[in-house]
């Protein structure tokens, strides 16, 4: 019988086309994966390949995963070795980014669920062939809050001082909610041009204040996939934005491996976490 601390389960990160990654894919087996003493490794299964490693299962088991995941450092931990991996291996070839703590308890049932899901992975890698994922975020600055001021007495007549203090109050609500209304078109003119540039675009829930801070409003967060070798027109294209929509702040990232667009359906098919238990 094995002992329990030599079980191991496999770890998927990303799958490719078959042949799309060389055996034993050298530039993957050096990376560091979960740091499991493991080579990350390729995996064929069909017309498919997966990327994974072995894993232990007594850190990597549902109830293991579920306990680490719950602590912010771990989680990011584990998200930043996720990526590196899904990043290297897109460098390589086109790839299908997986979910992360996507575990399986041995190569065959990796090769299982692949074989399932083998239409929707192949149509998702045509996708995202010779393209890559962009973000555009735009935050509408809100200013730092105006000092508290203290409602005075009502005067005697109209127009006393009471008065004036609500009229003021209404003023600020108005102008708040009227610079909302700007950013608001502001980012609509922004994901319009982008999308002229994309072959795909998303719009994602925007961020709250526990990320963006008080004084900026999230009011815009797409992503979009590009042909490769667009990088400088859309570049171009925001420089002329943040020229033209004062009004608000526009930032720009990636290239990303194309998280938004590589799922084809596979993430919600119920691929993520299956098989990691009996």
């Amino acid at each position: 019988m094995t002992p329990p601390e030599t079980l191991t389960l496999v770890y998927a990160f990303a799958v490719c086309r078959g042949g799309g990654l060389t055996a034993p894919a050298e530039p993957l087996a050096e990376l560091p994966g979960f740091g499991t003493g493991a080579p990350v490794r390729t995996l064929a299964a069909g017309p498919l390949t997966a990327v994974v490693q072995d894993v232990p299962a007594a850190g990597y088991d549902e109830e293991a995963l579920r306990r680490r995941l719950s602590d912010g450092a771990e989680l990011e931990r584990c998200a930043r070795a996720h990526h590196a991996v899904i990043t290297a291996a897109s460098a390589l070839a086109p790839t299908v980014p997986l979910p992360l703590a996507t575990v399986y308890l041995d190569d065959g049932r990796v090769q299982e669920a692949l074989g399932e899901r083998e239409t929707s992975f192949l149509t998702a890698l045509d996708r995202i062939a010779g393209r890559v994922e962009w973000g555009v975020k735009v935050y509408a600055p809100t200013g730092p809050p105006p000092a508290p001021e203290a409602a005075p007495a009502e005067g005697p007549g109209p127009g006393g001082s009471g008065r004036a203090y609500l009229d003021r109050v209404r003023t600020r609500q108005r102008g708040r909610e009227q610079r909302h209304t700007l950013a608001l078109r502001a980012a609509e003119r922004v994901d319009a041009v982008v999308r002229g540039l994309a072959v795909a675009a998303r719009r994602l829930r925007p961020h709250g204040v526990e990320v963006t801070g008080k004084h900026r409003i999230h009011v815009l967060n797409a992503a979009y996939l590009l042909d490769l070798g667009r990088e400088r027109e859309l570049r171009a294209a925001l420089a002329s934005l943040r020229r033209d929509e004062t009004d608000v702040q526009i930032e720009l990232s990636g290239p990303w491996a194309p998280y938004s667009f590589a799922d084809g359906g596979i993430a919600n098919a119920g691929i993520a976490n299956g098989g990691a238990t009996p």
